[in-house]
């Protein structure tokens, strides 16, 4: 047995193909069930179906009633999601910038089901779409489709699709189409906090005109929501940063077996706000330092987009277990190297770990205080750094 889980010998194509078409059937099931038994709009723990999604589309109602600095106010916008779906729903709140209402406004316009299925289906079509970019065996979609990051991300109804989605296609496009590559990294801001390490990417890999047109793309959905939203929705948002920072990182109101960072590693081990702060720190400036180190060397694409990507996950405190779909790209990213290069002992192993991670890591946090997510995230991003190591090795030593 130990000699199967080094070489990966017991991951084969037919256990892929099988396990992959089970993962997907149970996918179905489980969130047909959950629509079969709604109340009106919400499931049994009284939550709005596809749950955040919720906050989601009250945040875009409330745009196309005129005030898009309302969601910004908890009370304001509380009130907005009970009156839609119910006075005893589960209240999901909303932090984002204001280009972002711009994504969830014209969805105001349908039925809340309607655009509920309307969103997950049009960003989990453009994730898949990419994936195939990355990995090219017959099996990627079958295999993208069964990541049990898509199924908890289904159940959120998340941005986690859109985010992966542009991620790995910015990165496919980085080298032939730089400026459609940094438009699309730009895109990102609408979740803001996982572009934190695109720039020191860029600049790190003299990518000047991703940069650029990055930047534009920003500046572009700034000015836009500015004249569509007006100047005193940006203000809000501003001062609810706050009040985000306390309730949604340092108590997390939604429980920190949810979240997947170092930071919020600490809070579920009991550890003080100020601990948390300080271990985040430093895994920041490591995760900064590496990505400059990769990004200035001969390292192999696909090894410093995978970096990217879980470099991302990692650098930012404010992130979720249905956020783990962002290492799908990543991870295919990583087998396509490994099927061309090879696999490293327990590697295969481990991957096949990381695809199960997104489903278990709330439930194992639950159950003990391990953040087993985020250590797998950990985990993962020192084997991409390390295969890039020796890529850089291998490079120095076929130019001497």
């Amino acid at each position: 047995m130990w000699s199967q889980l080094e070489t990966g010998a017991w991951i084969t194509r037919e256990r892929i193909k099988g396990y992959s078409i089970l993962l997907i059937v149970a996918y179905a099931l489980g969130l047909t069930a959950v629509f079969l038994t709604l109340k009106g709009h919400l499931d049994w723990q009284d939550r709005p179906f596809g749950s955040d999604f919720g906050g989601l589309y009250t945040a875009g109602v409330m745009a196309a009633e005129g005030t898009p600095a309302a969601p910004y106010g908890l009370e304001a916008f509380a009130a907005r999601q009970q009156a839609l779906f119910g006075p005893q729903t589960a209240v999901f709140s909303w932090g984002y910038p204001p280009f972002t209402l711009a994504v969830f406004r014209p969805l105001a316009g349908l039925p809340y089901l309607s655009a509920f299925f309307v969103w997950q289906g049009v960003t989990l079509a453009l994730y898949l779409v990419m994936l195939r970019g990355w990995l090219k065996p017959p099996l990627a979609l079958l295999g993208g489709a069964a990541f049990t990051g898509v199924f908890v991300t289904l159940g959120h109804g998340q941005m986690g699709f859109l985010i992966a989605a542009l991620f790995g296609a910015a990165l496919l496009a980085l080298e032939r189409r730089p400026f459609l590559a940094g438009a699309l990294f730009g895109l990102i801001a609408v979740k803001p906090h996982f572009g934190l390490l695109i720039p020191v990417a860029l600049m790190a890999g003299g990518r000047w005109r991703a940069f650029a047109a990055a930047s534009l793309m920003v500046a572009a959905m700034t000015a836009a929501a500015l004249a569509a939203f007006g100047a005193e929705t940006f203000a809000a948002f501003l001062d609810s940063l706050a009040v985000s920072r306390v309730h949604g990182v340092e108590q997390s109101n939604t429980g920190f077996h949810k979240m997947q960072s170092a930071f919020t590693a600490v809070r579920l081990l009991g550890g003080p706000v100020g601990l948390a702060y300080a271990l985040h720190g430093l895994l920041l400036g490591m995760v900064v330092a590496t990505t400059i180190w990769i990004w200035r060397r001969p390292v192999d694409p696909r090894l410093r987009a995978a970096s990217l990507m879980t470099g991302a996950f990692l650098a930012t405190p404010y992130v979720f277990d249905y956020d783990m779909v962002l290492l799908a790209p990543a991870m295919a990213a990583l087998v396509d190297y490994g099927i061309e290069r090879g696999f490293r002992p327990f590697e295969k192993s481990f991957l096949a770990l990381a695809f199960a991670m997104p489903i278990l890591a709330r439930s194992i946090a639950m159950a003990a205080p391990i953040p087993a997510g985020f250590l797998t995230c950990l985990l993962l991003f020192a084997l991409i750094v390390a295969k890039a190591r020796h890529n850089a090795g291998s490079h120095a030593a076929a130019s001497v």
